[in-house]
């Protein structure tokens, strides 16, 4: 629990005195009837408490003399364990996550004005959830009502996430190594994929294959539905009906990773299904890994986040240039952005908690520079539509994309999911085992 307590010290510290935090977790969702689907916690709640029940708010109150830290839960409930599991409890928040009161969630509306008095600025995500919207409005209007008898409302409703956000975009060596550890359970399971591949099998195989192999090494989940794309299905870059039969002579990109303790690999590789590749799924492939390659090169601190991108647009396009996929000169191609029919999204995004995780990429208009403890995915692709007929029919329905999962590091980066094999001749020797 230190690590938690550390964060919501440093929270409290960047909102200040006379300020309070409502954070509420995720809420349990029906998938039909009386069937639920998994829960989650929301990540900024989860990276505050490491608590992990449905039903749960936390509020930070800064100088507060009866404890800073509130949690409202379930309460134990004997017959309701029996049939859905260990509840912590009151006492359990307070004796096992850190809490220095704890409510029941049933009694939050009779306790939260109370928490709200005499506090200057409420810092809540308000829009995520309307009906608790409404419930943080009426907490504030009851307060307000008590203004002649002395008592303070506060005056505004900020967004956490200009502090919150920036906290869990710098990760701490406990995250790296969970990171790290997600990646290399994910990197097995896509060796194991591509050791099993064989032509004639159906893409959900592939994608079972590599959930089961992530679950046996320890992963609570997949940190995303997989896309298991063969063909033409790569070139839709969210592809995930994954339901079509893989043939002899295809490649097939499998985008996919797992989640532990809360925390998300993103890697991506595309291999031949047959095990070789083609002459012409061999060039384009190696056009994609260089340009994965140059922008993993600047994925390190005196870079901004533009950098990789815009070292891997070039490469792509010098490559398309060369292969007559493109026409014209280089500078005029790149300003034109003529690479876009071909590689339509940016090169990465942030990871942590989510797949697709916070933290701004501008500041101040400008894009933001790399510093050691960020997390980013480094992705280029390319993927060529079947009926363009403006390229060779060689080219025509190949998609390919390669992910890694890269720390910025002190020195430069560390590619935390390097156990993957991704030349050419690593994933055909792989693939003949």
């Amino acid at each position: 629990m230190t690590e938690f307590q550390r964060r919501r010290t440093e929270l409290m510290r960047r909102i200040g005195a006379n300020s309070i935090v409502i954070l509420p977790t995720a809420r349990e969702f029906v998938r039909n009837r009386d069937v639920h689907h998994p829960f989650r916690p929301d990540s900024d709640f989860y990276y505050l408490s490491g608590f992990a029940e449905p039903d749960a708010v936390l509020v930070l109150a800064p100088g507060r003399q009866q404890g800073e830290y509130a949690l409202f839960c379930r309460e134990k409930d004997p017959q309701s364990e029996q049939w859905e599991g260990y509840r912590a409890g009151l006492e359990g928040v307070v004796t096992d996550y850190g809490a220095d009161e704890a409510f029941s969630y049933a009694e939050m509306d009779v306790v939260m004005p109370d928490l709200l008095a005499q506090r200057e600025q409420v810092f809540y995500p308000l829009g995520c959830d309307q009906a608790f919207d409404q419930r943080v409005i009426r907490w504030l209007s009851q307060v307000r009502n008590q203004a002649r008898s002395g008592i303070q409302a506060p005056l505004s409703i900020a967004s956490l996430d200009q502090h919150l956000h920036e906290m869990r975009l710098y990760k701490t060596a406990l995250e790296v190594g969970t990171l790290r550890r997600a990646a290399q359970i994910s990197a097995a399971a896509h060796q194991a994929v591509m050791q099993t591949c064989k032509p004639g099998q159906y893409e959900y195989q592939l994608a079972a294959t590599f959930q089961y192999d992530c679950q046996r090494q320890g992963a609570q989940a997949l940190a995303y539905p997989s896309i298991v794309g063969g063909g033409e299905n790569a070139c839709v870059l969210h592809y995930i009906d994954n339901r079509d039969r893989l043939g002899d002579g295809d490649l097939v990109l499998i985008d996919a990773g797992c989640e532990l303790d809360y925390y998300a690999a993103d890697i991506t590789r595309t291999f031949p299904v047959n095990g070789r590749f083609t002459e012409a799924q061999a060039q384009l492939y190696e056009l994609v890994l260089a340009a994965q390659q140059a922008a993993i090169a600047h994925v390190k601190p005196g870079h901004d986040w533009n950098d990789p991108h815009l070292a891997a647009t070039r490469v792509l396009t010098e490559g398309l240039l060369r292969l007559g996929i493109l026409q014209g000169d280089l500078d005029t191609a790149l300003a034109e952005e003529r690479y876009k029919p071909y590689y339509m999204h940016r090169t990465g995004h942030w990871l942590g908690m989510d797949v697709h995780d916070v933290g701004a990429y501008q500041m101040d208009g400008d894009w933001r520079p790399l510093e050691a403890g960020m997390v980013l995915t480094v992705e280029p692709g390319l993927y060529m539509p079947k009926d363009d007929s403006k390229v060779a029919e060689k080219w025509r329905g190949i998609g390919i994309r390669i992910e890694d999962d890269v720390l910025v590091g002190t020195n430069g980066p560390e590619v935390l999911s390097q156990d993957v094999p991704k030349s050419i001749c690593e994933i055909e020797a792989l693939m003949a085992t």
